[in-house]
């Protein structure tokens, strides 16, 4: 199957490393911002072609699927543009930055008949996939979920400290993480959020801090911490507070409410949550199906992200 990948930054090179472990893949087009730099990646990773073009990188020969690691602001008219070019495509999460792009998007994927998918890394994280199997067969109920997303992002840099052409977003990016995941593993839609910022970055003219709260029907709540602020250890943490033990899980790597390991390795075929990701893509074209995390799928979290930013708007 021949992929062309727009974006070689940062997370961009975290798939073209997941795609060189999944079989009968080939990324024959890369594309990016600036020319020299996307050249510099394609070189490094053998792929043959390389361009600032979208539309070019899709009209190579054989080109079945693209993968969008692109700006946030960027997902939803590229999204929609690979499915009119008539390609199956995986946008990295989040798919929109806002509510109307992101039914459009479903709509046009419905039209379309392709596949879509949505880049929910955390629904395939062999840490989240482990507790999500014990939640289907009905030996745990979640009662909290305590997470915490934070970042050092007072510049515009990405995960690897390099200058980021696009800002970054707690709301419509990270929180978009943890909306989706709370409502995966409930299985419920949340009934009742709330959220609140901290203030404005003066230059980069986002939220720097933010609290959400969220309840399902069923009585589980959320509790989300997020900030660009925090100098100390990064990246998100879930706590699972069950009702048959509390777990803690970081990214692919799950410990109980003691700190002793859980062992995931059986949970899937890798344990990579990425790699994982992208084999679901792929095996969801191959196999003519919806894909866990489809577009249509995370239309929920996008839905429930956009009465958080009602609110949000609301208190000024």
């Amino acid at each position: 199957m021949k992929i062309c990948l727009a974006g070689p930054g940062a997370f961009g090179i975290k798939h073209l490393e997941a795609l060189s472990n999944i079989e009968g893949v080939e990324v024959v087009s890369l594309v990016g911002h600036k020319l020299d730099k996307t050249q510099e990646v394609a070189k490094k990773w053998n792929i043959p072609h390389a361009t600032t073009d979208l539309a070019e990188g899709l009209a190579q020969p054989g080109v079945e699927a693209a993968i969008l690691c692109t700006p946030t602001q960027l997902h939803a008219q590229q999204a929609i543009q690979c499915l009119r070019a008539g390609k199956h495509v995986m946008v990295e999460i989040p798919m929109a930055d806002n509510l109307k792009d992101a039914e459009e998007l479903v709509k046009v994927q419905k039209e379309t008949g392709l596949v879509a998918m949505a880049g929910h890394t955390r629904r395939f994280n062999p840490s989240h996939q482990w507790i999500h199997k014990k939640i289907k067969a009905g030996e745990l109920k979640i009662q909290q979920m305590d997470v915490q997303t934070y970042f050092f992002r007072r510049t515009n840099m990405n995960a690897l400290g390099q200058p980021r052409s696009w800002t970054d977003h707690l709301l419509w990016h990270h929180a978009c993480h943890t909306v989706d995941l709370f409502q995966y593993q409930t299985g419920e839609i949340a009934s009742q959020v709330f959220g609140v910022q901290g203030p404005y970055h003066p230059e980069l003219k986002i939220a720097m801090d933010m609290g959400i709260l969220m309840k399902v029907p069923s009585g589980a709540i959320c509790t989300l911490s997020l900030s660009f602020n925090n100098d100390g250890p990064l990246g998100t943490f879930f706590r699972y507070i069950c009702d048959n033990g509390t777990y803690i899980a970081r990214y692919d790597e799950l410990v109980d409410g003691k700190g002793n390991p859980i062992d995931v390795s059986k949970v899937d075929v890798s344990m990579n949550g990425i790699e994982l990701q992208d084999r679901e893509f792929i095996n969801a074209i191959r196999e003519k199906r919806e894909p866990n995390a489809s577009v249509a799928q995370a239309l929920d979290a996008m839905r429930t992200l956009h009465r958080i930013e009602q609110q949000l708007l609301a208190q000024g």
